[in-house]
């Protein structure tokens, strides 16, 4: 058992430091905070629709609703129903599938709606583009008020597009 330790000891910290952006997202958040309580007068409900990505975008999405960035405390968060929901966050380059469903979805989503196309295969089909299996972007299939490029964006773009989206309106 001593031996582990001292070999611990030795070895040091493997992992990579946490990037210094704490900051920097909680300023997002109370800006993007503002904007929903000036524009909603409450919270700002989303519901995120996988049209067929390769599920790089959704980490990411599960990472901005951890317990690190937490986004739930500048008034956003997540909805089990499109009936519930101000925004429709769609990834991923819309499969032939996906593509009835995805109109459903924005049909039956409460109007006034807004819909962001998230990371590079939403926003432009990415390396899929139009085939016989994709539809291509978002945009192809219903209409798009903001994208949000990368791939896949981090939450610290998410939350930056997010707030931009708000500031439009």
């Amino acid at each position: 058992m001593l031996r582990i330790f001292q070999r611990i000891r030795r070895t040091g910290h493997l992992t990579e430091p946490l990037p210094p952006t704490e900051r920097e997202f909680a300023q997002l958040g109370v800006a993007c905070q503002r904007e929903i309580a000036r524009r909603f007068q409450r919270s700002l409900a989303i519901r995120m629709v996988d049209a067929g990505s390769c599920n790089g975008c959704e980490l990411e999405m599960h990472a901005v609703n951890n317990s690190y960035y937490d986004i739930e405390r500048f008034g956003l968060h997540f909805v089990a129903s499109p009936r519930h929901a101000d925004l429709l966050l769609v990834t991923g380059v819309v499969s032939r599938h996906m593509e009835e469903a995805l109109r459903r979805t924005w049909v039956a989503t409460p109007a006034p709606k807004l819909v962001v196309a998230m990371g590079d295969c939403a926003a432009c089909g990415g390396e899929f583009g139009v085939s016989y299996a994709s539809c291509g972007p978002v945009s192809a299939v219903i209409p798009v008020d903001a994208v949000i490029p990368g791939c896949p964006p981090s939450p610290l773009q998410l939350l930056n597009g997010l707030l931009q989206l708000l500031q439009r309106r």
